[in-house]
This record gives C-alpha cells, sequence and structure tokens, in this order.
C-alpha cells in the first residue's frame, strides 16, 4: 500500500473528530460579558485539544512524506493513534462537565500518553518497514523530543492528583515544544 492512502484515512479521521470537538462547545446562555466567562473554560479545553490534533496531523503528514511503505504493523500503529485522537472530544466533553477536576484533567493526559505512545510505534513501524536507508529513521534520529514530551505527561497526570492547573500547565508547554511542524521531517 502506498502512504498517500493511509493519509487520505488519517485525514478523514481528524476531520471527524475535529468536527466532533466543536460540536461539543455550547453557547453562552445570555448575550452578556458574564455568559461568556463562563465559557471560557471549555473554550480553553478545546484550543488546547484542537491545537494536540493539529499538531499529531501535521507532524503525521511530514512523517508520512518520508514514509515509501505501508506494511500490515504500519496500518495497526496508525489506528492505535486515530483511536488516541478520537478520544479527545470525550475528554473536553468530560472536562466540560466536571471542570478542571483531578480526574478528567489526568485522563486528558492518560490520552495524551496514549497518542504519544502511538505516535512513537508508527514511527518504529515506519522506519522498520522502510529498512536501513528509512527517510523516518534519518528523521526521527534519538527522538529526545517524543521522549521528553512522554515524560512530561506522565509527570503531569501524577500533578493532576494534586494540582490540576499545574498539570494542565505542562500540557500547554508539551504542546508549545510541537506547535511548530517537525522540522526533522522536512530535512531528511
Amino acid at each position: 500500500m502506498r502512504p498517500e492512502r493511509l493519509n487520505a484515512l488519517t485525514d478523514g479521521v481528524v476531520a471527524i473528530v475535529l468536527t466532533i470537538m466543536v460540536l461539543e462547545l455550547k453557547f453562552p446562555e445570555e448575550p452578556t460579558f458574564a455568559a461568556v466567562l463562563a465559557v471560557l473554560p471549555l473554550l480553553a479545553a478545546y484550543l488546547l485539544a484542537f491545537i494536540y490534533v493539529a499538531i499529531y496531523w501535521n507532524n503525521h503528514h511530514h512523517m508520512m512524506q518520508s514514509a515509501h511503505k505501508v506494511t500490515g504493523g504500519v496500518l495497526w500503529a496508525n489506528h492505535s493513534l486515530l483511536f488516541w485522537l478520537t478520544l479527545f472530544p470525550l475528554m473536553i466533553r468530560w472536562i466540560d462537565e466536571a471542570g478542571m477536576a483531578h480526574l478528567p484533567v489526568a485522563s486528558f493526559g492518560l490520552v495524551l500518553i496514549g497518542a504519544s505512545i502511538s505516535y512513537l510505534v508508527l514511527e518504529r513501524t515506519l522506519i522498520a518497514a522502510d529498512g536501513e536507508d528509512s527517510g523516518v529513521k534519518k528523521a526521527v534520529g534519538r527522538g529526545t523530543k517524543e521522549w521528553v514530551s512522554f515524560a512530561l505527561y506522565v509527570a503531569a497526570v501524577v500533578i493532576a492528583f494534586v494540582s490540576p492547573p499545574i498539570a494542565v500547565t505542562i500540557y500547554v508547554a508539551v504542546a508549545a515544544i510541537w506547535l511548530i511542524p517537525d522540522r526533522r521531517f522536512v530535512r531528511a
């Protein structure tokens, strides 16, 4: 299978995820500043989740441009990543209903950990599929950025049970690290 087909599937799923996320948003109950302020936490959660989905899509797109072969393992690794991305709307809904509480914020981190692991597995399966001359392997190198992000997610999940705002700050910081599309693939 060609990587373009896998990209098309991923594009479709990401479009659905983003659509579902925006449908979770609520209008302010009244046309007042106070009512707008009441929905700001939900808008902030939506914005963070949107940025994460966009980061994964951007980097997936760049990574797939460096890939030449798609195997069954690559397909399953990609499906695993898509599974975790489809949980973002659920996290948005839970944070909206429960507020910035310990368990929803920690669960958001668990979803980020799942997506992070799945993305790393996808990288590794693409490298295995393409062999020693893998463009993905050349681009990724040691994957330091991925491992640092993973460690920060794990720390944030634990911290969420002590201070959800600090955990969210860590999630925002990791997103900031990845906000610019992965230039390693552009160079490969």
